[in-house]
Order: C-alpha cells, then sequence, then structure tokens
C-alpha cells in the first residue's frame, strides 16, 4: 500500500505480496521448519512446504468444527506447519475468537476452554445490542444489512461484542498461521464479468486472482482515481463475522429470520431515552404493520389485511393528502414475481413517508433495515477501485462507486482461491470441509473453477458411494498442482452408519448449542485429525520431495483470470 501526503492511495501489483505479509511468510517458514525437525521430517530450507489450511462455511457447525481440528493438530505437533489459515463463514467466527488472542497457538488449551465458556453462555443484552446497532447506524455512511446481521444474529452465536479491528492484530500472531477471511463482490458473482474472490488480511483488503488491494484500515474508506478523499472507521471483529458469516439458509429463511428480529427488536422501543414525536403510534403501528406484512407473504400467507391497515394509517397520518400506489390486485398474474415487486415497491415508498415523520433513532434505523430488506442490500461499501485507470483489473470494477460484500459460501463454500494466488505459492492445501449436504462439492467446485481459469489444480474423482459413506481422509494430486487434502467433517469413520444422523443434529440454520452438543462436535472434528496424524506427516513428507526434486508451478497462462473469465 502507497501513502502520498495524507492520502492512503489503493494497491496495483499483480502477483506480489505485500511486504509485511512477506515478512510474516519468512520468519513462519522458520518455524514450520523447527518443528519438522522436531517430527523427524527430513527438510532443508529451501525445501520448507508452504502448507494453507482451509475452513469452509456451516455457520456454528464450522466454527466449534475449526476449533476441534486445531486443537487436534496442536495435539499432533502439526499446527506450527500452517503457513495460511484461511476461512468462509463459521469458519471466520472461529478465527475471529482465536485472533484476539495474541499468539493463540502457543496456549491454545487455555484459549478453547474460554472459547467454549462463552459460546455456551448467556447472549449479550438486547439492550447492548441496541447499543451497538446505534453505533453501527450513526458511524458510518453505508449502513446495510450486514449491520444487523451482526447484532442481531451472529451476535447470537458467538455471544460477544467484538470491538477490536483487524489490523489492531499486526504484529501480534508472530507466533500463529497468518489469517485471511474471504467473502466474494456480489456484483462480480452476478455479472460474471470480473473477479469475484475477495480476501481480507491484518494488512490489506483485495481481489485475490485481480491482484489489487487497499490498506485494511482503509477498506470501507471513500477513493477516488486511487486517493482517499473521505475516510470511514475501519469496520470492527464482530462486522467482520458478519461480513463472512452471513448465508447460513437460503433467501426466504433469512429474510424471515430479520424480519422477525426487526419484530423482536421492537419492543424495547418504548424504553429508549430518545426523545418521541407526537405522531409515534400512527407511524408505529404502520411500520409493525409492514413488518407482519412482509412476513406474511414469506409464510404464504394473504396480506391484504396489513395492506388495507397500512393505507388505512397513512391515510390518518396526512390527512388523506398521501398518494397512494396501485393495490395489490392489479399486479396479481400466474406469476409470483409480480407480488414480490409489489411488496418491495410497497415497502420503500412506505418507509420513505414514515421516515419523513420521525425523529427517533431505533424508528429511524428500523426505517432504513426495511429499505435494505426491500433492496436485499448486504456488506455495502465504497469501492476503492472507483474511477481508477488499469489496463489490467476489469472495467467493470472501477466504475461503480460502491461494492457489495457478501459470505462466499453463496458461491463456493471454502476459501481455496485465497491461497490458490500464484504468489503465496502453497504446496499444500488441508480443506476442512464443514459444509451442510455434499461434502464434496466445494472440493469438486474449486476444481471445475480451476480448470476455467486455468489456474493448477489437481483432478477430483470421487465415487457416489463416497457422497453417502464419505471416509475421513482424502489425497488429490496431479503434475504442476498443489496437493488437495480433503477432509468431511462427518463421515463413516467418526460417525460409523450415522452420518445422517449427525448431519441432521447439527444443521446449518439453529439456534446456540447446548454444552452437550459443542463437545460432542468438538470430539467428533478432532478424530478427523488425531485418526490421520501419521497420513498427515505422509503427505507433508511427499510435498518436500515433490519440492526436493524440482516441481514447475508456472501457470498455463501467465495472468490466466483475465485472459480466460469470459
Amino acid at each position: 500500500v502507497c501513502l502520498f501526503g495524507f492520502l492512503s492511495i489503493s494497491r496495483i501489483l499483480k502477483n506480489v505480496l505485500n511486504k509485511s505479509e512477506q515478512e510474516f511468510v519468512a520468519g513462519r517458514r522458520n518455524t514450520v521448519l523447527q518443528t519438522l525437525n522436531k517430527l523427524k521430517i527430513q527438510c532443508s530450507q529451501k525445501e520448507v512446504p508452504n502448507i494453507a489450511l482451509l475452513g469452509s462455511g456451516g455457520g456454528q457447525r464450522a466454527m466449534v468444527g475449526l476449533l476441534g481440528s486445531l486443537v487436534q493438530l496442536d495435539k499432533a505437533g502439526l499446527l506450527d506447519c500452517i503457513l495460511y489459515l484461511s476461512g468462509v463463514s463459521g469458519s471466520t467466527w472461529c478465527m475471529a475468537s482465536l485472533y484476539k488472542e495474541p499468539n493463540w497457538s502457543t496456549k491454545l488449551e487455555t484459549v478453547k476452554d474460554k472459547i467454549i465458556e462463552r459460546i455456551r453462555g448467556p447472549e449479550v443484552s438486547l439492550t447492548d445490542a441496541m447499543a451497538k446497532l446505534k453505533k453501527y447506524y450513526y458511524g458510518k455512511d453505508l449502513f446495510s444489512l450486514t449491520d444487523v446481521w451482526a447484532v442481531m444474529v451472529v451476535m447470537s452465536y458467538v455471544k460477544e461484542i467484538d470491538e477490536h479491528t483487524l489490523t489492531e492484530q499486526r504484529k501480534q500472531h508472530n507466533k500463529d498461521p497468518f489469517p485471511i477471511y474471504a467473502v466474494i463482490d456480489k456484483q462480480s458473482k452476478q455479472s460474471n464479468d470480473g473477479d469475484p474472490w475477495f480476501e481480507i488480511n491484518p494488512y490489506e483488503a483485495g481481489y485475490s486472482l485481480s491482484g489489487v488491494f487497499v490498506d485494511t484500515g482503509d477498506f470501507g474508506s471513500q477513493f477516488h482515481k486511487g486517493s482517499k478523499i473521505k475516510h470511514q472507521d475501519e469496520f470492527d471483529m464482530l462486522y467482520l463475522q458478519a461480513l463472512c458469516g452471513s448465508a447460513l439458509g437460503d433467501e426466504v429463511d433469512i429474510k424471515k429470520t430479520m424480519w422477525q428480529k426487526i419484530k423482536e427488536a421492537d419492543t424495547i422501543s418504548d424504553a429508549s431515552d430518545d426523545p418521541i414525536s407526537p405522531p409515534l403510534d400512527e407511524c408505529h403501528r404502520a411500520f409493525m404493520d409492514l413488518v407482519n406484512m412482509n412476513l406474511s407473504v414469506l409464510n404464504g400467507e394473504n396480506p391484504s389485511g396489513f395492506d388495507k391497515s397500512i393505507r388505512t394509517n397513512l391515510n390518518d397520518l396526512s390527512g388523506g393528502k398521501r398518494p397512494l400506489i396501485s393495490t395489490m390486485e392489479t399486479l396479481e398474474t400466474a406469476d409470483i414475481r409480480p407480488e414480490k415487486q409489489y411488496i418491495n415497491r410497497f415497502t420503500m415508498e412506505v418507509c420513505e413517508y414514515l421516515s419523513s415523520q420521525i425523529q427517533n433513532w431505533l424508528f429511524d434505523a428500523g426505517i432504513s433495515i426495511c429499505k435494505c430488506m426491500a433492496q436485499w442490500i448486504w456488506g455495502r461499501k465504497y469501492n476503492f477501485l472507483h474511477n481508477m485507470t488499469d489496463e489490467g483489473v476489469k472495467s467493470t470494477l472501477l466504475q461503480s462507486e460502491t461494492r457489495d460484500y457478501i459470505d462466499a459460501g453463496v458461491l463456493l463454500n471454502s476459501p481455496y482461491f485465497s491461497v490458490l494466488r500464484e504468489d503465496r505459492d502453497i504446496d499444500l492445501i488441508i480443506s476442512l470441509d464443514f459444509s451442510e449436504g455434499d461434502p464434496f462439492m466445494t472440493v469438486n467446485d474449486a476444481a471445475e473453477t480451476c480448470k476455467k481459469l486455468k489456474i493448477p489444480f489437481p483432478e477430483v474423482n470421487v465415487t457416489s458411494e463416497d457422497k453417502t459413506k464419505p471416509k475421513d481422509f482424502y489425497v488429490f494430486k496431479g503434475q504442476n498442482t498443489p496437493t488437495v487434502i480433503h477432509i468431511p467433517l462427518f463421515n463413516a469413520v467418526n460417525c460409523g452408519d450415522k452420518v445422517e444422523d449427525w448431519r441432521k443434529k447439527y444443521h446449518t440454520f439453529q439456534g446456540a448449542y447446548s454444552a452437550e452438543m459443542i463437545a460432542d462436535l468438538m470430539d467428533v472434528a478432532g478424530k478427523n485429525i488425531s485418526n490421520n496424524r501419521e497420513k498427515l506427516k505422509e503427505q507433508i513428507r511427499a510435498v518436500i520431495e515433490k519440492k526436493r526434486f524440482g516441481r514447475s508451478k508456472t501457470f498455463l497462462n501467465k495472468d490466466p483470470f483475465r485472459l480466460n473469465i469470459n
């Protein structure tokens, strides 16, 4: 990241690691070498393998599963072989909890106990949660559903308000793996014309394959032609966990949850210390009818009663001067999309009117949330590439003033592309898969995408029996590719013939786990490591041998993403 006077400049460098990351990697590789020597694995300084550990998404199942896996890696003496720790969605909740503690890997048993005690304890109070939402609402230009998700959902799982920032962790973790949090760019995903893979680490945030980054402390600030023109405070770790972990269910499930949470949060509005405007009661009734109307549509119920009540309230509030949009009946067809369009448009119009009537932060925030719900706005940030000129970057990334960043699990539920950057030169990927459903979807999708983009990745072949009765350890190898070890969470080794029972018990979108469920999941996840300690050592030896006898890692195309995206 460059600095020019007081203005931050976005970094556009191809295949060059940030200097701070280079320094970290150099030091960490010394640690890896010492660890390999302790394990009696013969290795020279030049042969030290670059090993990345990936944690997939999966809500609190991924959070607890990753923690259990790391504990056993530590006990097996293998944790200090890991150079990078990268996660998406629920795995980032575990990472955030770990990296709160400087050099957590040197005291993992103690840190693990603190995390478990917290997540099986009481939730944050609603009063504290609303105070945090108020900070988010007033603390930035671009408020979105990610702020709400952080306070209303993520907080209910992690049981804390972590207001530390990622940049505060610089220089605190020289004995830990380098952390990478992965999300995706929503617009790039939808347009299929750009690099959707976005990563955030303590030093910089940016597009993994395009190679464009900004200092993490400036990610979210407003930029024009590479210069920062308006500062926004760095987001905290609670928000980062929401940014990474918001795809816990399908869109309908999430919408139901959000509307229900808005409804529940409304119960404390009377306790607000803010001054209340005279028409609050009438506006409040219209607002709650709007919430219930959206819930009824999602539940397949007739919303016409709420529609009528809202119209009556608005008519009374405006003295009959409020023009009404067309009623839903005029839009009815055999297609459900017009109804959805009507609800979104109606929600926006009601919100616009109510926001002009009330001066009360909680009510105003509720209106903003409803607008975000209608437009489905998540993770909106100023685009640090706005109006820059660079032929090596897709023009679509340069044009818009804002970008939306969302849970990577909606595209690929494991952070492969954060570690497949050519400049990270990864030799061995250990994929811990905590996904719901097909335990091979992530590695298969990664292989298919790499084939399209001409990024070296081994061929993945699994049988139909593997999908229903997965083993606990798979190895995929190829010529001039990294080796990939794939470990499904629930498998025929640690679950016997009850794999489906375990999957049903720990589905993604459910309430916080009990102490017993946490203990059982920690044990099951840990067995995948303890049962395969020797196999892991064997594959580490194999990649060292591969390096010893030379291996070309040149891409088939020097800049594969730009030339092959179409």
